[in-house]
């Protein structure tokens, strides 16, 4: 497990930069976000997910607003009964679809029951159809932002898992910092060679999170291959 010490003198070591200078300090923070903000974008990481039963609705009113932890929302459940824990209560699936939708066959916010879909608004707002016709309780579920490495939280998912793509992300950064972007740069292949790098990597993460969820060949947790492609007959 690598964590933030050991990240600092990897970036130390690789950059052949004082740690304890002053400039390298202040722009350690933009290093690390411009890697986690471009890995948590590009990769669907299942740990990144998590679960909100916070919200409930009241009646004949289809507006709900979800916590403004949520980065995307990959799917909504109405929890019956009302006033149910959420860990024995029945999970009813809404079904996403566009406001135009909602609006056109529930555009009375008196027409109530039990919801069936739903539609974005914005970020964290979302509209019901058809309004609900009691104080239901949503259970959302979608990605976060984790909290960011730093001298107080000194581990994280990418350090542990992913070091090698979360420094590949980390050098493309410092090439800029260190400005190499130009080619009249001590180095100009530095930054091309770094990204090079990254999707290399990136490719490899990517398939290991399809085979978490039982997304690889033929809807399996194992790795790819040519010979095992096409599903049992």
């Amino acid at each position: 497990m690598v964590d933030y010490t050991t990240y600092v003198a990897d970036l130390d070591n690789m950059i052949a930069m004082d740690a304890t200078d002053t400039t390298f300090q202040e722009i350690i923070p933009a290093i690390i976000n411009y890697a986690e903000m471009r890995i948590y974008r590009e990769l669907d990481l299942i740990s990144t997910i998590f679960r909100d039963t916070s919200v409930s609705l009241t009646t004949a009113n289809p507006n709900a607003t979800l916590p403004s932890t949520f980065v995307t929302v990959q799917g909504i459940n109405v929890l019956t009964p009302i006033a149910t824990d959420p860990r024995t209560a029945v999970r009813n699936p809404l079904v996403p679809t566009s406001k135009e939708v909602i609006y056109a066959l529930w555009g009375n916010p008196n027409s109530t029951g039990l919801p069936t879909m739903y539609a974005m608004v914005d970020q964290w707002k979302l509209i019901l159809g058809p309004s609900p016709d009691n104080f239901y309780t949503l259970e959302a579920y979608g990605t976060q932002r984790p909290a960011p490495l730093s001298a107080s939280n000194t581990t994280t998912f990418l350090t542990t898992y992913l070091y090698d793509l979360f420094i590949a992300a980390s050098m493309v950064f410092v090439s800029g910092y260190m400005r190499n972007f130009s080619s009249s740069g001590s180095d100009p292949q530095m930054p091309i060679n770094w990204e090079q790098q990254y999707q290399a990597l990136k490719g490899s993460a990517a398939i290991e999170e399809l085979r978490k969820k039982s997304w690889s060949d033929s809807w399996t947790a194992f790795s790819p291959t040519p010979l095992a492609q096409p599903p049992r007959g």
